[in-house]
């Protein structure tokens, strides 16, 4: 799994949810919003091209760009590198840092009696 910095990931968010686009579509999708030009999103195409995260194809006369990495690994790989950095591993400190720190929304609090459930129905 590469590693992709977070302005590529906006480059990868586009891709993922508008499909193999070209350059300029990906420009429009993601320059405007976060204030980047055409040359830095060019920039950025070309680091996921190099970390083998996008693959250019020719496609109606034009280069389009497709994700080689879906967003499921990506956000995996994301979530496990988080987990292991701030609380080695562990997930039960890292539900109860939010749980302290943010006021959880009644159907989150479902979400996660439910889950936790299911997961003790699999024992």
């Amino acid at each position: 799994m590469p590693k992709i910095s977070a302005a590529e990931s906006q480059v990868m968010e586009a891709v993922w949810s508008g499909g193999p686009l070209a350059a300029d579509e990906i420009v429009a999708e993601v320059g405007a919003p976060q204030g980047w030009g055409e040359a830095t999103v060019k920039t950025l195409i070309n680091r996921l091209l190099k970390k083998k995260a996008l693959l250019s194809e020719r496609s109606e006369g034009r280069t389009r760009y497709r994700a080689l990495v879906s967003r499921e690994d990506y956000v995996q790989g994301e979530s496990q590198g988080l987990l292991d950095r701030l609380f080695d591993g562990n997930l039960t400190p890292l539900i109860a840092h939010f749980a302290e720190h943010r006021n959880l929304k009644p159907d989150e609090v479902q979400r996660l009696k439910k889950l936790l459930e299911e997961l003790d129905d699999d024992d």
